[in-house]
């Protein structure tokens, strides 16, 4: 019989026969049933009544059967539908007007529902990295948009945070190791920038003498044309005095006695 059964089945029928105390005194291997964790959700809240985006609205959905209303309520809905209607509560809290689809606040919204979808699944995945990465963007584009909101209106940035239960936390200051490579790199550009600033201040001073040379020769042709025409003045100011004398001339003449 053992040898039909061979080394694997002798050994499993040992195990069986053998009393509990005896497989812990042996040290024999058990099953381990894991215990799946209770993961909180962002949509436990949702009611499994509600009705689907899509059917909310609509004024005949008063008057059909229970099991129509069933099948079209959230209980019988996908993730993805379940994910718009608790988009659009969060854009609902911090919408400016009904027609507000596109403001920062909205954008803020729509992208703490994505994120909370991300932490969700990333909590029984681990190691889904491409998910990991777009959770990741989304939490930089969250955070560039929130720090505009808090530089510019400040009361609508802590109205959003509140509202949508974000903890907003200052970005650490900038600090750079410091190694040898990046000190001989620091040395470098300082010298390139002193050297390129002394080849733009020699080009400067050129500029500068250039400018002043024709300021100079704007100026000395501005005085000559104002000394040709003081001349111009000067000569038509002599005719009119030689015309005067002459007519003051030309009647004693015509009144002296031939």
């Amino acid at each position: 019989m053992l040898a039909l059964l061979g080394r694997g089945g002798a050994a499993a029928l040992g195990r069986a026969a053998c009393s509990p105390a005896l497989q812990a005194a042996r040290g024999y291997a058990r099953p381990v049933t894991r215990r799946r964790k209770d993961i909180p959700s962002q949509l436990d809240d949702l009611p499994p009544t509600m009705l689907k985006k899509d059917y909310a609205n609509l004024p005949v959905m008063n008057s059909v059967d229970d099991v129509v209303r069933r099948l079209l309520s959230l209980e019988m809905a996908s993730q993805k539908e379940k994910m718009r209607i608790k988009t659009q509560q969060l854009v609902e809290k911090v919408r400016r007007s009904p027609s507000d689809n596109g403001s920062f606040e909205v954008q803020v919204a729509i992208l703490t529902a994505r994120i909370r979808m991300f932490e969700e699944h990333l909590q029984r995945h681990p190691k889904d990295k491409n998910n990991k990465r777009r959770m990741l963007m989304d939490v930089d584009k969250r955070r560039k948009l929130l720090g505009y909101l808090r530089r510019v209106r400040y009361d609508t940035f802590e109205n959003t945070c509140r509202q949508l239960g974000i903890q907003y936390s200052l970005p650490p200051p900038y600090t750079r190791r410091v190694t040898k490579r990046w000190l001989v790199k620091k040395a470098f550009c300082i010298k390139v920038y002193q050297e390129a600033q002394k080849l733009k201040a020699a080009e400067r001073l050129k500029q500068r003498e250039r400018q002043a040379r024709a300021r100079a020769a704007r100026g000395q042709q501005g005085q000559e044309k104002l000394a040709q025409e003081k001349q111009g003045q000067e000569k038509q100011g002599q005719e009119g005095q030689g015309q005067e004398k002459l007519a003051q001339e030309k009647p004693a003449q015509e009144g002296t006695p031939v």
